[in-house]
């Protein structure tokens, strides 16, 4: 999986397709991410006696890594992302611009 905890990412698809957002965790077991307000989804919470209430809360649901697109820091542009060997290191490069993520 190419995309990590703290990239922008472009949404392609669903009810927030061409917003952008940061992501805010990644979980490569199930190829999906979490992206900071996109995919928001309702939940209810039951109250605790007299002390909290029962509410309704928003959260932002995980959603697939194919539905996404590295934006890059460098062009500002949705693009694929590729790898390469600096140094030893494999390191993630932007397909339209050459540039490192």
């Amino acid at each position: 999986m190419r995309i990590k905890k703290g990239d922008n990412v472009k949404i392609l698809s669903g009810k927030d397709r061409g917003k952008i957002g940061k992501v805010l965790r990644a979980i490569p077991s199930k190829e999906r991410i979490v992206v900071e307000k996109m995919n928001i989804v309702k939940r209810h919470r039951r109250g605790r006696g007299q002390k909290q209430k029962s509410e309704r809360i928003s959260i932002p649901a995980p959603i697939s890594v194919t539905n996404v697109q590295l934006v890059c820091p460098k062009c500002g542009k949705a693009a694929r992302i590729g790898s390469k060997l600096v140094d030893g290191k494999k390191v993630r490069v932007c397909k339209k611009c050459n540039a490192e993520v």
